[in-house]
């Protein structure tokens, strides 16, 4: 299975499984995803939901881009953005708290997911970023815009997206977007002290604070259709997606 789900008594464990494409999200793990959400909150015995990806070479490296190959238009961008959102939005919305737990290549929608996430471990292999201008030319929703820049500012998440920049372990530390930083042999336990942290705490605290903290972010964000239908329909998008994985580089014309 791409995504295993499993009850370890109150904790809810979701782990992406295909180590051999680095995580890398199918249409079919991302309603995998928000199955494993509605389970959480259906079991009022789980009290807390875990997250993460198999093998150690990455937490998610992105959405699988054979996604995209089916691609005719701006359109089919939409869809695919909103079809995200809506996995994501709901992720968020889980009641009990949800910890990512991160080693290797945490990019591209991966940095979404963990990003809507309650709490973040990770490991020093740890790779934060979203690398698509250099890769696909694609762009993000405004809802995972607004999710970078409420966790890592504007500035740090400029610099992200026109450098296609990756941030180290260390760096997501000091950005306050990781709240946990260990060695890769360490993961495993500062995962588990902060899961029993959370498991002694009041539930209604806890998602009385992240219904707060979610409606205050959402609250501010704009429509931008406008800019993905752009994108995802530009020449420049059909160049790359056709030319992944083949290593030829793609001249970037910006239409």
């Amino acid at each position: 299975m791409s995504v295993v789900v499993e009850q370890d008594g109150p904790v809810l464990k979701v782990v992406f499984n295909r180590p051999d494409k680095h995580n890398a999200m199918t249409f079919e793990m991302y309603e995998s995803l928000a199955e494993a959400c509605e389970r959480a909150d259906r079991d009022d015995e789980i009290r807390a939901m875990v997250l993460r990806g198999a093998g150690r070479q990455a937490f998610v490296s992105g959405t699988d881009i054979t996604q995209f190959q089916q691609f005719e238009t701006g359109e089919d961008g939409l869809a695919y953005e909103q079809r995200i959102a809506a996995v994501l939005t709901r992720l968020e919305d889980v009641t009990v708290p949800t910890i990512a737990v991160i080693h290797g290549y945490c990019v591209g929608a991966g940095i979404a997911i963990a990003a809507v996430c309650d709490l973040r471990v990770a490991a020093t292999s740890a790779r934060f970023g979203v690398p698509i201008a250099r890769t696909l030319g694609n762009c993000l929703s405004m809802n995972t815009y607004s999710l970078l820049v409420h966790h890592l500012g504007p500035s740090r998440t400029m610099d992200i997206m026109l450098r296609a920049k990756l941030l180290t372990g260390g760096d997501a530390k000091a950005a306050g977007f990781v709240h946990e930083l260990c060695g890769d042999g360490d993961l495993d336990r500062t995962a588990n002290a902060v899961i029993g942290t959370v498991l002694r705490n009041s539930p209604l605290s806890m998602w009385a604070a992240k219904q707060a903290i979610a409606r205050l972010r959402r609250a501010a964000v704009p429509d931008g259709d406008d800019i993905v239908s752009k994108v995802f329909g530009s020449e420049d998008f059909h160049t790359a997606v056709a030319a992944f994985g083949t290593k030829r580089p793609v001249n970037w014309t910006g239409r």
